[in-house]
């Protein structure tokens, strides 16, 4: 099957490099970019030159997929290994630790010739799906046992939760089209993106660089937000099949209950759902079966699900990675589609847009402020206070809302850090506003509020008096 022109291009960039003398590239191309059909390609001439390749991926859901893509794509598989990275690195290390420390030389031969499995054979090439995630110890592992093999990378995000770059593991970054070249030449789906807030998020701890679980999960389901989360669906995307990106498996099965409930067809699936559950609840979701699909972080890398119209955020993360992958997921290409992303959770003050241009390198970020990044990212970015529409601030025109014309409000949003208790506490999105008959929503009331020193009651009969409850 033919590559398209910006495809072979990365192809070929690969091979310059290595024919340059680097031993390890990244490929970086957008999500729905086409990087599956760019490694099988590279794969395909790997193996029809009578060399073995490795294929190295981080979950087991991906295995199957990535053979299926490979066979359809022509790559001789009797001489292609896809295969866990755990796994693999796992063989390794049980080979090495059988071998006598006198008999380094001879080793390397018993690993690449005498034993079974992936780890066994020598490779001739290794390609690493989902590249951002090899600074871990496994792939390391791998990479050093393979030291004289050429490797390639693919990633939408070459960069570590911290921000750092994959200058440990790569020595080039082969960078493709950008995310908004797709959209303007018709490879991905234009987007129209609203970010309307159903849940109070302060108080949110960080650990590891990430958001604490039971933190999110309180947020999410004991603030019983799901009948904000179906009313604005059906605002904004009723009757578009969704992937709703929830907090944590209980919050999803929550989550597609609640949308049951309502009368809208939802499923839930995660790793532990049985294989052979978990493909019916797919077809039903690609045969219409099923409307919303909700899931934790199971449909966000590389894993293979039918095309939908609209992307649910229900998960705050600082993952930039993590947030490409949700939110993009609506995005791939069909004539005439324009994909929805509802982002309830503010990821894309943290993130800004998933178009928008980013510098990549391999060097380690500078070290800063969390709070100083979050603080820049939410100055890019605007959203309605009327309609949700969220865009580029200099998008905005004449200081009005390019979606319904309505006039935006100055905002800022708090942020502040303990950095002993290494916490994070977001306080929203606060609006400037003058009096309550500026506040559109429950949650500006609760704003206005909070800064006048108001009792929780007040707004609670304001938003009443104002029906914005029932």
């Amino acid at each position: 099957m033919p590559l398209r022109p910006y495809q072979n291009d990365l192809v070929e960039d690969v091979r310059s490099a290595w024919h340059e003398g680097y031993r390890a590239p990244c490929i970086v191309l957008g999500c729905g970019g086409g990087k599956s059909c760019i490694v099988a390609e590279i794969a395909r001439r790997t193996t029809f030159n009578g060399k073995r390749v490795l294929f190295l991926v981080h979950r087991k859901e991906l295995v199957d997929q990535i053979t299926a893509t490979f066979t359809r794509w022509g790559v001789l598989m009797d001489l292609c290994s896809i295969e866990m990275v755990q796994t693999v690195s796992r063989r390794i290390s049980k080979l090495i630790s059988s071998v006598p420390p006198s008999k380094n030389i001879a080793r390397n031969k018993n690993l690449t010739k005498g034993g079974s499995g992936a780890a066994s054979r020598c490779p001739a090439l290794i390609i690493t799906d989902e590249n951002h995630h090899s600074l871990a110890a496994s792939y390391k592992r791998i990479y050093e046992h393979f030291s004289d093999v050429p490797r390639v990378g693919v990633t939408a995000t070459p960069v570590r939760l911290n921000g750092d770059g994959l200058g440990d593991v790569n020595d080039k970054l082969i960078i493709g089209k950008s995310t908004k070249w797709l959209i303007a030449n018709g490879f991905l789906a234009p987007y129209d993106y609203y970010a309307p807030s159903v849940a109070d998020l302060t108080g949110l701890h960080t650990r590891r660089g990430e958001y604490v679980q039971s933190d999110i999960d309180k947020a999410m389901i004991q603030n019983k937000v799901f009948g904000d989360v179906i009313a604005y669906y059906r605002k904004l995307a009723n009757g578009k099949k969704a992937i709703c990106y929830c907090a944590s498996i209980k919050h999803s099965k929550a989550t597609a209950a609640a949308f049951c409930d309502a009368g809208i067809r939802a499923a839930h699936i995660d790793g532990d759902t049985p294989k052979n559950e978990r493909d019916r609840i797919i077809s039903a979701f690609r045969k219409g079966e099923i409307t919303i699909l909700c899931n934790v972080d199971l449909i966000s890398e590389g894993f293979d699900v039918p095309d939908c119209e609209c992307s649910i955020l229900l998960r705050p993360t600082h993952s930039l990675t993590l947030y490409i992958q949700q939110s993009m997921r609506c995005m791939r290409y069909r004539k005439d589609k324009r994909a929805i992303i509802i982002d309830h959770v503010g990821n894309y003050a943290r993130h800004g847009m998933p178009d928008d241009d980013r510098e990549w390198t391999l060097a380690k970020k500078e070290k800063r402020s969390l709070v100083k990044e979050e603080k820049e990212k939410s100055t890019q970015v605007c959203m309605c206070p009327e309609c949700f529409f969220t865009f580029a601030r200099e998008n905005a025109e004449n200081g009005c809302c390019p979606h319904c014309g309505a006039p935006l409000p100055k905002r800022t949003r708090k942020l502040t850090s303990d950095e002993d208790a290494e916490l994070i506490r977001i306080e929203g999105f606060q609006l400037d506003f003058d009096t309550p008959d500026d506040c559109h929503t429950y949650d500006e009331l609760l704003s206005y509020a909070k800064r006048r020193g108001y009792k929780p009651g007040w707004a609670y009969y304001q938003a009443r008096l104002r029906g914005m409850i029932a």
